[in-house]
């Protein structure tokens, strides 16, 4: 745990240095934020904000996992061993092929939701970046993929913890289509959530926090590793994202990141867990789907769409509701963290063993 909270500040630091030049970089090329005009009002003014700040958070956790890797290979050869013994250093790195998995999943969600950003600021289909359908086409590709890899692969994952039970269910081949829909839909409900500033990037910093609390329970070591290195880097991009905000997170992050927490989930066995750790990003989604299904529903029924919601995302409600974005941001962070800590109570309830 020491050495994943030392490593969690040195990459805040590692991210928060280079924000200033990525910010600069983006201004520089013209890379901002395009705001819907059938958002709220009071958004309008955010119109050409630097966006795909993400970049800010994959980066320096993608080199930093791969230099924990390289200093892992090095200590395990007769010259790192006699280095770190002349430095006394204890050997305590935490790299494998199973952190490559979330790794991977990490860049190839970013490079996706970065098209779509760069799509959207260069003014493609008026800024709306990638049609929606193929963009969900590519996702439920990735997820398949991620899910046959971590299924069949080194992890070998097809069970699932539940809260009481000391032993893990299996479900076979169940699991993958479980699996691809976790990381589809968290992907997405991450997206959804980033609509105001600080809010996505803060619970997405807290659900990361609260895995990596699971998997220092677990003694899942690597996994511990991972989740605090994406506190670190998430909690730098909000240097430059709280109100009112420098930087947006875009596709690239918010993408990145729901697919990620998901895989980190899965790789825990305590993916049941994730709709109450991640409750707010659970019901931004529920949102926007009840308001949909309703208004659709009345329009065949009564003629004229009628809507549950003032506004979707949940978000947006509770500002024409007259909060301001401060007080939605900081409530559903209280709300965030208040279902973290049940989730850790749910995980330590009958302490499940590590999962295979």
């Amino acid at each position: 745990m020491a050495y994943a909270l030392a490593l969690g500040t040195f990459s805040f630091l590692f991210s928060v240095i280079w924000g200033g030049p990525l910010i600069a970089y983006l201004r520089h090329h013209g890379i901002g934020k395009q705001i819907r005009f059938n958002g709220p009002s009071s958004h309008q003014v955010k119109t050409g904000t630097p966006t795909m700040g993400g970049l800010m958070i994959l980066m320096p956790v993608f080199l930093i996992t791969l230099a924990e890797g390289f200093a892992q290979l090095l200590a395990g050869t007769s010259f790192g061993r006699a280095l770190l013994d002349r430095l006394g250093v204890a050997r305590v790195f935490f790299f494998g092929r199973s952190i490559l998995v979330p790794l991977g999943v990490m860049l190839g969600f970013g490079l996706l939701g970065g098209h779509d950003d760069w799509a959207g600021a260069r003014g493609y289909r008026s800024g709306e970046g990638l049609l929606a359908r193929w963009k969900f086409v590519m996702q439920l590709v990735l997820g398949t993929t991620t899910a046959l890899v971590l299924h069949f692969g080194p992890p070998d994952l097809h069970s699932v913890a539940l809260p009481g039970v000391a032993e893990r269910l299996d479900i076979g081949l169940w699991w993958l289509p479980i699996a691809v829909f976790i990381i589809v839909g968290s992907s997405n409900a991450v997206n959804l959530t980033d609509g105001l500033d600080g809010l996505a990037g803060s619970i997405a910093a807290i659900c990361f926090a609260c895995y990596g609390i699971i998997a220092f329970l677990q003694d899942q070591g690597w996994l511990l590793v991972f989740c605090f290195t994406m506190v670190g880097a998430t909690l730098a991009f909000l240097w430059y994202n709280a109100y009112p905000a420098d930087l947006f997170m875009g596709d690239v992050g918010s993408s990145a990141l729901g697919a990620t927490l998901a895989v980190v989930a899965l790789m825990s066995g305590q993916w049941l867990l994730l709709p109450i750790i991640g409750i707010v990003f659970v019901a931004e989604t529920l949102s926007v789907m009840l308001q949909v299904g309703y208004f659709k529903f009345t329009r065949i029924r009564y003629g004229r769409g009628r809507r549950i919601f003032k506004m979707t995302p949940l978000h947006h409600h509770f500002e024409l509701l007259g909060w301001s974005e401060t007080q939605v941001t900081q409530r559903f962070c209280l709300v965030a963290i208040l279902a973290a800590m049940l989730g850790v109570a749910l995980a330590l309830w009958g302490n499940p063993p590590p999962a295979a």
